[in-house]
C-alpha cells in the first residue's frame, strides 16, 4: 500500500494532529499562562516606584510575615529555586532591605529579616500591589473566588499528574 504524502509547499501543508489529538481551543495553558503574565505585568508596574522587582516584592512580602526565615524556606514560599532567591536576597541585602544573620543554633543557617528601610519599601509597594489584587477579587463573588482557587488548585495537580507521567 503506498503512503500518501502531502506534496503542497511547507507553508501550505495541513499541520500534523497531535498524538492525543487535543485542538488547540481546548488547550487551557496559554490562557492560565496569559493570566499569569497579565499578573506579573501589573504587579511589575505596582512596585516599580518603590524600586523593586516583582520577586523582591515577592520576597519581602514573605519576610513581613516570616521574620528569621532562611533563604530556602523563603525560596520554597515564593515559589523559586533557592538559587534564585539567593540573587534577590543578595540584591535585597545590598541595598539595605534585608539583614542576614547566623542562625544561634544553626551556624550553617542565615536567618533573613526586614530592615527599616525594607518595612519601607514594603509599604510604598504595597500599597499599590494590593490595588492588583483588589481589582481581581473585585471582579469575582466569594464564592466564585472559592471556586476559582478550587479549579486552580485541580489545574496543578493534573500538570503534576502529567509532568510525573513524562
Amino acid at each position: 500500500m503506498a503512503s500518501h504524502r502531502d506534496e503542497r509547499p511547507a507553508g501550505q501543508q495541513q499541520a500534523e494532529e497531535p498524538a492525543e489529538g487535543l485542538p488547540p481551543d481546548e488547550r487551557l495553558g496559554m490562557d492560565i499562562k496569559r493570566a499569569e503574565q497579565a499578573l506579573i505585568a501589573a504587579k511589575q508596574l505596582a512596585v516599580r516606584p518603590a524600586g523593586l522587582t516583582v520577586p523582591q516584592y515577592a520576597a519581602l512580602f514573605a519576610l513581613a510575615d516570616n521574620p528569621g526565615i532562611s533563604g530556602a524556606a523563603l525560596a520554597r514560599t515564593c515559589l523559586v529555586t533557592p538559587q534564585a532567591m539567593t540573587v534577590v536576597l543578595k540584591n535585597l541585602e545590598e541595598r539595605g532591605l534585608v539583614e542576614r544573620s547566623p542562625h544561634p543554633w544553626h551556624r550553617n543557617v542565615l536567618e533573613t529579616r526586614l530592615t527599616e528601610a525594607g518595612h519601607a519599601a514594603l509599604a510604598t509597594a504595597d500599597a499599590r500591589a494590593v490595588r492588583i489584587e483588589r481589582a481581581l477579587a473585585d471582579e469575582f463573588t466569594p464564592e466564585e473566588r472559592a471556586q476559582l482557587r478550587k479549579l486552580l488548585e485541580r489545574c496543578g495537580a493534573a500538570i503534576g499528574r502529567a509532568a510525573a507521567g513524562l
